[in-house]
């Protein structure tokens, strides 16, 4: 009976151990982890500031006080091709507006994710009266059914939107808005100019990837150049532990999953992603901790999230938080 007894436990307690040391931290971790973290508290997130730009994942700022001429009740008409400066060609309508695309949707299948206020920012494309006109080839267009039942229209199967700031024909400020929303150039991809992109105008960079910053040393960057980030109150072990939902999520994106492959200079001990349990999808982490962007920094090179509100700092390529103890 003693030895029975001992022998239950000594296996009871090596599986404890086994359930530690292979969650999280391995050289080869699993590929998904239960999120089960609390929402974070009012306050504990910080406040992006009086920007132009708009929350992420287009969430609105505030509204246009006249009404724009990227409403959604206008049609998109004969699309063309335009030149706009430092971005390159772009789709336009028949007015002359530029066309955007957001990285959240996808394009194979075609799926929209902007709703409610991102779609009062974001004015979805009809379809219906929606053709090729000069520089736009015909096979490109097609068309995603959104949640509400409208058809909306997609230019090489990424779902098109207007920007409600952009009020005149050749405006391009929605381009690069909270590192997610681009201009369409004519084959679907994301229109950027000469910043770094390949054929087509597509960005280069790497998924995730590092950069030396003037005062915080090296970073790690998206795909976009923006600076990646941790929350404090967030857990990494024995698996990780997302504690920004809701609010904070808007102020505070996650950083979707990359494939290793598509990272350069990331530690990869530790580099796994797991399932929120918001509804939000899977999150990627570097060293097992979650890791996100700022809506509040603008453009790449930015740095607003460093150390706001004493919890979100900048990344480390081991995963480590940059001006701070763990």
């Amino acid at each position: 009976m003693k030895t029975s007894w001992r022998s239950a436990s000594l296996v009871a307690s090596a599986a404890a151990v086994l359930a530690l040391t292979t969650a999280c931290g391995q050289d080869s971790p699993p590929a998904a982890s239960q999120n089960v973290g609390a929402t974070a508290a009012p306050g504990d997130y910080g406040s992006i500031g009086s920007g132009t730009a708009g929350t992420a994942g287009g969430a609105a700022t505030g509204q246009p006080s006249a009404p724009s001429a990227s409403s959604p009740s206008n049609p998109a008409g004969k699309l063309s091709v335009s030149t706009a400066e430092k971005v390159g060609k772009v789709v336009t309508d028949s007015l002359g507006l530029t066309l955007y695309r957001f990285d959240q949707d996808t394009a194979e299948p075609p799926k929209t994710n902007c709703d409610g206020d991102c779609a009062k920012t974001w004015p979805p494309v009809p379809a219906d009266d929606a053709e090729a006109g000069e520089g736009i080839d015909k096979a490109l267009l097609g068309t995603v059914t959104r949640a509400d039942g409208t058809k909306q229209l997609t230019v090489g199967g990424w779902p098109a939107y207007r920007y409600a700031k952009d009020v005149n024909a050749g405006d391009v400020k929605g381009q690069g808005v909270g590192g997610k929303w681009y201009a369409l150039a004519p084959d679907g991809k994301k229109a950027q100019g000469g910043a770094g992109g390949g054929a087509g105008g597509e960005a280069v960079q790497a998924g995730l990837s590092t950069r030396n910053d003037a005062k915080l040393g090296e970073i790690v960057v998206d795909k976009n150049g923006m600076t990646v980030y941790r929350f404090k109150k967030d857990e990494a072990w024995p698996k990780p532990v997302s504690n920004c939902s809701g609010a904070c999520l808007e102020k505070w994106p996650l950083v979707e999953p990359v494939d290793f492959n598509d990272t350069k200079g990331i530690q990869k001990k530790g580099y796994m992603i797991f399932d929120r349990t918001d509804g939000k999808g899977k999150q990627q982490t570097i060293n097992c901790s979650p890791i996100y962007t700022f809506a509040g920094d603008k453009a790449p090179g930015d740095t607003n999230g460093q150390g706001v509100g004493g919890t979100w700092y900048a990344v480390r390529p081991d995963g480590k938080l940059v001006g701070a103890s763990e």
